[in-house]
């Protein structure tokens, strides 16, 4: 089954999803199916011009608009939605990224604040070429240009969190949210613990491309045209999100400090080499010790997120979730 779902993009931002939690769907999609959408990007549409700066825009409660939430009727609490990256494409010729006061990885911030003055406020308007697959820098005080290969990759994507909790589409965790992971770009398949009836699936954040850990607090913003495919692995529960390519399995955690989350990646990674090999809990820690790359999605979050991956390579014959990979590629 194939769903359409077309985004508005004249509406109030108001209107729009900017929580995991808290909001009715705005349509249903059974599974298995795939689901043709688009996504604001990370500023609502409200930066669009290269004399802009990030105030002149009314930026507070329009941050990370989510398309969605969609009740996925085959999804109960305790299975887990696997959603793969089909098509993710720019829907506009140009994306944006900026410097916003205390924010970043290199600043100041609210949660670490210093007797420091803010660093300026920039914005940089790349261009997007999509047939030849590239973003075009043009530095704000030089006369440099660069030219980045486009990696298109969606910085939120989850579910409804557990006990009924509500949470910022600008936050990581449990349910996902906004991991900031370029590793959720085209071809990746990402599974989600459900915690309510019908999984309640949204996504958006949009990046025509992002550095590991988004050190300056964005990426290359991007409205998207997107497709996913859907499908519910029954009766299996995913504790923190996971995420699937032709080469890796990999784990992440969502947490302050920094330590932390690379403790809950890679001791969900650890587990989950115990089950799929049937190695003890030691062994497979031995196992994930000398085979794992710990890349930082985020840094700037409210929490930041830790991506522990093994290639497959590694565990040659090992099928994960029966094999949901392959089947969602093939839709």
């Amino acid at each position: 089954m194939h769903v359409d779902y077309p985004v508005d993009f004249d509406q109030d931002p108001g209107l729009l999803t900017f929580t995991f939690g808290g909001k009715e769907a705005v349509a249903e999609v059974p599974a298995p199916a795939t689901l043709s959408t688009s996504t604001l990007d990370a500023f609502a549409g409200r930066l669009d011009r290269p004399d802009m700066l990030p105030s002149d825009a009314d930026l507070q409660g329009y941050l990370n608009p989510q398309t969605g939430p969609f009740f996925i009727p085959q999804a109960h609490a305790g299975d887990t939605l696997a959603v793969h990256f089909t098509s993710i494409v720019p829907k506009f010729d140009f994306g944006i990224s900026t410097l916003m006061h205390f924010f970043g990885s290199l600043t100041s911030t609210p949660k670490t604040p210093t007797l420091q003055d803010p660093l300026p406020e920039r914005l940089w308007y790349y261009k997007i070429d999509k047939d030849r697959g590239i973003v075009t820098m043009d530095a704000n005080e030089s006369e440099h240009t660069f030219d980045f290969a486009m990696d298109p990759m969606h910085g939120t994507v989850g579910v409804a969190p557990p006990l009924g909790e509500v949470h910022s589409s600008l936050t990581p965790g449990s349910w996902g949210g906004n991991m900031d992971t370029p590793e959720l770009r085209q071809g990746a398949t990402c599974y989600l613990g459900v915690n309510v009836e019908g999984a309640m699936f949204s996504f958006g954040d949009g990046h025509a491309r992002q550095g590991e850990g988004e050190s300056c607090g964005t990426a290359v913003e991007a409205a998207m045209d997107s497709t996913v495919a859907l499908d519910v692995v029954s009766g299996y529960y995913t504790p923190w999100p996971r995420i699937e390519t032709d080469d890796y399995i990999m784990t992440t955690g969502s947490i302050r400090p920094m330590e932390d989350a690379f403790r809950i990646a890679h001791t969900e990674m650890v587990y989950w080499i115990s089950e799929i090999t049937g190695m003890s809990t030691m062994d497979s820690y031995q196992f994930a010790s000398q085979t794992s790359l710990t890349p930082i999605a985020n840094a700037v979050d409210t929490v930041y997120t830790v991506v522990c991956k093994i290639p497959k390579a590694m565990l040659p014959g090992v099928q994960v979730y029966g094999g949901v990979h392959e089947r969602l590629k093939a839709m």
